[in-house]
């Protein structure tokens, strides 16, 4: 088991290579080259900026059981077809029950947008934000190397 992160725009990669190295399990960020993201203990993979180039990267990187620290449901769909187990920067775990509800609202958002609306962006982050995501992340591990 490793642990993947989707780096650009993450806002727990601190939390989650700190958990990593906590955990003896090996992590990896994945960037574009617009960041740089270097963390002690971690695998930095930097790929070409473009669409979905860090995505598809870290889908090629992926492997069942992995654990997947990302904020795109598309994303979080291939890795749970790759059988690894995605989670959010909030600690919510993407799972076959609830990615198909996320994806159709992503893509009524795009509807919207491309007709010209807009929508409220996120909040500023908060540090229950954090601790809750901390949590559910220290949990998963967990979970994931019972069940090696």
């Amino acid at each position: 088991m490793k642990i993947l992160i989707d780096a650009d725009g993450c806002p727990v990669v601190d939390i989650s290579c700190e958990l990593a190295a906590q955990s003896n399990t090996q992590c990896v960020i994945i960037c574009d080259t617009s960041h740089s993201i270097n963390k002690a203990g971690a695998k930095t993979v930097v790929v070409s900026q473009g669409d979905d180039s860090a995505d598809f990267a870290l889908v090629n990187m992926v492997s069942k059981g992995d654990i997947v620290i990302t904020q795109d449901y598309g994303l979080a769909a291939m890795c749970i077809a790759r059988g690894a187990v995605p989670v959010n920067q909030d600690g919510m775990l993407y799972n076959d029950g609830n990615i198909d509800a996320l994806l159709h609202c992503r893509h009524n958002a795009q509807k919207i947008r491309r007709a010209g609306g807009r929508l409220k962006g996120p909040s500023k982050r908060t540090r229950e934000q954090d601790e809750k995501f901390k949590d559910s992340l220290c949990n998963l591990i967990k979970k994931q190397q019972m069940t090696k």
